[in-house]
């Protein structure tokens, strides 16, 4: 039988500026380990830590763009495009337009503070 999600639960986002993270799967709103699903909606000039998290992450972007820094480069992300960082892989995730970004992220195992990993 399906299960209806009735609402996301707000998660206190990591970075230089307020975050809005909704997740509709993971750890929290619905007990889940090994997926999570997030809304995320990050204001223009935000970036957080470095991180080398214990899961696959795989971003979607609906609007702005995501940018990712890795050991390699970075990776611009927009609208319409998506992105899969592998878990090991060192990333930053940051918004550079002034309008910020709205994606989904979507990580396999589910996000946990103890499993990313993240840089002082």
């Amino acid at each position: 039988m399906p299960t209806l999600i009735s609402r996301a639960t707000r998660i206190q986002a990591a970075g230089n500026k307020p975050k809005l993270i909704d997740e509709y799967v993971g750890r929290v709103n619905t007990q889940t380990e090994g997926l999570s699903v997030a809304h995320m909606r990050s204001p223009g000039g935000w970036v957080e830590p470095a991180q080398t998290p214990e899961f696959d992450e795989y971003t979607i972007v609906l609007r702005g763009v995501v940018e990712v820094v890795h050991d390699g480069g970075i990776l611009s992300v927009g609208a319409g495009q998506g992105v899969l960082t592998r878990k090991g892989e060192r990333v930053q995730y940051r918004t550079p337009e002034p309008d910020g970004a709205e994606y989904i992220a979507i990580c396999l195992p589910a996000f946990s503070p103890e499993l990313v990993h993240r840089e002082e």
